[in-house]
């Protein structure tokens, strides 16, 4: 007789019910002998320290309490951690590892909402859509489309993406049907492997000085704060695009909000910093910034593919084929 793994939820209780709908739920009670109530958002309290003394597997989720040591302590059967977002920076702690925890993640579903809305961003900047959809309710008239200035639309732009990430790949993966040339930044990635990519591998200041459009996809770290600063934001060409769906803070925003409502170049922001701007924020003022409310990621129907994707990690896990989207320790300085 198999025996499923003992398996807990650790997240907010409203994380919880919006990605572990009722099906995925089900699904993953199937695969796992699971505590599906209470959902743990705090590892202190009697009911969880006694859910945590025979645990196997912990999914987590948005809002889950840090596996800190005193938590670990209270789950000495703990083995593997499944989280059904993306970055496992806020709950996964140098104590999991030294334990020797596996742990997955399921960024590679949650990228792909955020490509598509990249590329979304990046055909509609081309065509100029946000302002001349401006102007048209402005004036009500049509505009002579034959007069269209020789820079607008999309054949034979070019796009640099900041970043190798799993999002950015994405994107790259998204773009190739396109009339488009991908340069890429990332010193991670040699040329060779830009080449498989189907990209042409620059530095940072060359992606910048040659792209019509600079998609950013580096995660925050120490070393990438600020990382797109004033110098490379002036540097951009004429009317160029920059899209940021990575973190605020990788960008100069003063700076940002200076070259922009000065008309040198665009914006399109999911990210901010901080999140939400103040209200007298230059950059919610300027024509040419476009800002949405930290969209792009999974939301509403998506998150079921993270739930699956959590559903089937556990699987593979109790079936001892492993992760098929492991995190690993060498490489989390590095990623989100």
């Amino acid at each position: 007789m198999t025996v499923l793994p003992r398996t807990a939820l650790a997240m907010s209780k409203e994380a919880a019910a919006a990605v572990l709908t009722p099906e995925p739920l089900a699904e993953l009670g199937r695969v796992c002998d699971l505590v599906a109530d209470p959902v743990l958002d705090d590892f202190t309290t009697p009911e969880a320290l006694e859910i945590l003394g025979d645990v196997e597997v912990l999914v987590t989720g948005w809002g889950c309490p840090p596996l800190d040591s005193a938590a670990l302590a209270a789950a000495p059967r703990l083995r593997a951690v499944v989280h059904t977002a993306g970055s496992v920076h806020g709950h996964v702690t140098g104590e999991c590892w030294d334990r020797g925890i596996e742990v997955a993640s399921a960024a590679a579903a949650n990228a792909l909402p955020v490509a598509e809305y990249t590329v979304a961003m990046i055909l509609l900047t081309g065509k100029r859509a946000f302002e001349r959809a401006r102007d048209y309710r402005a004036t009500r008239d049509r505009e002579d489309w034959l007069s269209t200035p020789p820079d607008v639309g999309n054949f034979g732009r070019t796009v640099g993406i900041l970043s190798a990430s799993l999002i950015g790949r994405r994107v790259i993966e998204l773009l190739s049907p396109f009339d488009l040339g991908v340069l890429l930044h990332d010193p991670y990635v040699t040329g060779a492997e830009a080449a498989e990519l189907g990209v042409e591998a620059v530095g940072l200041d060359e992606l910048f000085a040659r792209a019509d459009v600079v998609s950013v996809h580096t995660p925050l770290l120490p070393a990438t704060r600020g990382l797109v600063s004033r110098e490379l934001l002036a540097s951009m060409r004429p009317d160029a695009v920059l899209i940021n769906t990575a973190r605020g803070a990788v960008v100069d925003q003063d700076a940002l909000a200076e070259i922009t409502a000065a008309g040198r170049i665009r914006a399109v922001l999911d990210v901010t910093d901080p999140e939400v701007l103040p209200p007298e924020h230059p950059l919610w003022a300027s024509d040419n910034v476009l800002i949405t409310p930290h969209l792009a990621g999974s939301q509403g129907n998506e998150w079921r593919r993270l739930a699956d994707l959590a559903v089937a990690e556990v699987v593979r896990w109790a079936s001892g084929a492993g992760f098929a989207h492991p995190v690993r320790r060498d490489t989390l300085g590095r990623t989100a």
